[in-house]
């Protein structure tokens, strides 16, 4: 299992958290999405899907949310 993490600018609404947590955890391979304290961590099998889909697709996810990333 690989995990990815992402830095978010601020905190997520309970709705967004949810919308994240439903679309990143229904992908094929994805075992777990936390969203907490602006982070966003992502656990996946890397033999079901790609290390780079999944950072793409959590990426795009969160901006369409309206978030921010933190790019540090």
């Amino acid at each position: 299992m690989s995990k990815a993490y992402f830095k978010v600018q601020q905190q997520f609404c309970g709705e967004c958290s949810l919308a994240l947590r439903r679309f990143i955890g229904g992908m094929e391979g994805v075992t777990s999405v936390e969203v907490e304290n602006g982070a966003v961590a992502v656990q996946f099998d890397e033999g079901k899907i790609a290390d780079e889909l999944v950072r793409k697709l959590t990426r795009e996810s969160i901006e369409k949310l309206g978030y921010r990333m933190d790019e540090d």
